[in-house]
């Protein structure tokens, strides 16, 4: 065993070491054995209890400990407890940190019983937090061996020991809980979740898939429970694809809405195209408690890059005053890639509900096209020439996951960053005309309040086969507000492969090749309504506007 490997091996043992030997699982099942981990098959290792509390949603959950029906150490305790049992069946956890969480809990409990209040309004609310978040005492290795022990690769500093994100602050100052934090793939630069430490994580729905990436481990641990809400980012897609592929919500806001100030990443000062933070969930009712805690602690005192823009009430409101006539522009396919047959089912249901609902509909064929948005973006990803990626990896020798997104390219020189700062602002100012454009179509007065879109070709990515990334990307280059909704499940017996398929190219054809009907039976399957920068209020709204409309909810 090479020096990386052995480091490697060592970190995860640490971690599972961390668990209480009555938390252990003595055998996993094999993946041709049981597919399917959560609801009935992690229930098993639970008492009715800790079902009750983890299986109640972020809003239903502060209710019960704001008003003392529940202690913030029962929940607590719950949630350590599936979360352990979620990362033994799905590596989905890089650190634990549950006697921290007991403690902090402990001291809510004390608070409340002492005043008679919360301390604010996620009291007892467990958080999970994406490996970018730093929380005292606690590695923030991002996947990279090279990083374990160090702060942000950098050995000696002790920062590791004490220093936290803002995020992270704010969190702990409205009574949130933190517990653990969650895999990545190393780099960050990838639609699915693997590194040399932690190993692949899969989609607990459906283990021959994946759970998506970078933030594949929030949405594995909250698909199966061990998390009702975490925090991940997102720069191409990565809140949006796990929590399309695991069933959930989540919320890419526009840069500058939520505090980053503090987090590692990658790619650290390629300002171009802002990776941002936000949150993953259960319900479109916990996408707003948890937007608008986060504002009422006024991020924008402490963090420079965030907008002073409180909650909006107004926003939330023009929706429901216009719930009775609302536009949505709908992508079926790009031009570039077709979607494969339970997306399009997905999109029709969506487009159909709200149809029937008396909303005005139209195609969606934007310009610029979304090709050329990619093309923006595939450049700002490589200005460095992937220099920051070879020299992490240098750190210990390990070899990078052969899926990551690692073009070798010459370095960008000023002029040519400048060019592609143009090229973005003018791509993002055509396409502002034509939204703009639409109100001429919609019959409402106004252009279309938001794009019903994929984002992913398929439920889920297949290991190792995500071939195309420009139904999320899209948006990053717009830096445009996203809300992913669950949809459906796929069904073998409904979801047919496609006959006589006219592919537009060869990744189309190799796209729609992987869809296989039997494989993805019982896959989660989502899209993302898409609204214009900075209307978080107004896509949350219509979010849940939408999500009511649905025949059934996943």
């Amino acid at each position: 065993m090479s020096d990386w490997e052995g480091i490697g091996k060592a970190k995860a043992e640490s971690v599972l070491n961390l668990i209480p030997d009555g938390w252990r699982i003595s055998e996993i099942p094999s993946t041709d054995d049981k597919r399917d981990v959560t609801a009935e098959f992690i229930r098993q290792y639970l008492n009715s209890s800790e079902v009750e509390i983890t299986e109640t949603d972020a809003v239903g959950i502060v209710k019960n400990t704001t008003s003392g029906t529940w202690t913030a150490l029962e929940v607590a305790t719950a949630f350590c407890h599936r979360a352990a049992i979620a990362h033994q069946l799905v590596p989905c956890l890089h650190e634990i940190f549950f006697d921290d969480a007991i403690s902090e809990a402990q001291k809510l409990d004390e608070y409340f019983t002492k005043h008679k209040k919360p301390v604010g309004p996620l009291h007892g609310l467990p958080v999970s937090l994406k490996d970018q978040l730093h929380v005292r005492g606690q590695d923030t290795h991002m996947g990279y061996i090279g990083w374990i022990g160090t702060y942000q690769g950098r050995k000696g500093t002790g920062k590791e020991k004490v220093f936290e994100s803002e995020l992270v602050r704010e969190l702990r100052s409205l009574g949130a809980t933190l517990y653990c934090k969650t895999s990545v793939p190393h780099t960050l630069m990838c639609g699915e979740t693997i590194n040399n430490i932690t190993g692949y994580t899969q989609n607990p729905k459906n283990r021959l898939l994946s759970s998506g990436g970078s933030s594949g481990g929030e949405g594995a641990l909250i698909s199966l429970r061990g998390s009702v809400l975490g925090f991940g980012t997102d720069i191409g897609g990565s809140i949006r694809i796990p929590a399309a592929f695991n069933g959930l919500f989540g919320l890419r806001p526009s840069a500058g809405r939520f505090p980053y100030e503090g987090m590692a990443n990658s790619m650290d000062g390629q300002n171009s195209i802002l990776s941002v933070v936000g949150p993953l969930i259960t319900t479109v009712d916990g996408l707003k408690l948890v937007t608008q805690a986060v504002l009422s602690t006024e991020p924008w005192l402490q963090d420079p890059a965030v907008v002073e823009l409180p909650w909006r009430q107004e926003a939330e409101q023009t929706v429901q005053e216009n719930s009775t006539k609302l536009a949505f522009g709908v992508l079926r396919h790009d031009g570039a890639c077709h979607v494969t047959p339970p997306v399009t089912r997905a999109i029709e249901t969506v487009a159909e509900s709200l149809a029937k609902a008396g909303h005005t509909l139209i195609d969606w064929n934007p310009i610029p096209t979304h090709t050329k948005l990619m093309e923006i973006i595939s450049k700002v990803f490589t200005f460095d020439g992937g220099a920051e990626f070879k020299r992490d990896f240098a750190l210990s020798g390990e070899p990078p996951a052969p899926q990551l997104i690692m073009e070798e390219k010459p370095q960008a020189d000023a002029s040519a960053i400048m060019a592609v700062n143009i090229a973005k602002r003018e791509a993002q100012k055509e396409y502002l005309d034509y939204w703009n454009s639409t109100a001429a179509l919609t019959g409402t007065g106004r252009p279309v309040d938001a794009i019903i879109a994929p984002i992913a070709p398929w439920p889920a990515a297949r290991p190792g086969q995500y071939t195309y990334y420009a139904y999320a990307g899209f948006v990053n280059v717009l830096d445009y507000t996203a809300v992913t909704i669950p949809v459906l499940l796929a069904d073998k017996d409904i979801d047919v492969r496609v006959e006589n398929f006219a592919p537009f190219d060869d990744t189309d054809q190799k796209t729609q090749e992987l869809y296989d009907p039997e494989i993805y039976h019982g896959a989660h399957v989502g899209i993302q309504l898409v609204g214009r920068r900075l209307q978080e209020e107004k896509m949350i709204a219509l979010a849940n506007y939408v999500s009511e409309q649905l025949p059934s909810q996943v």
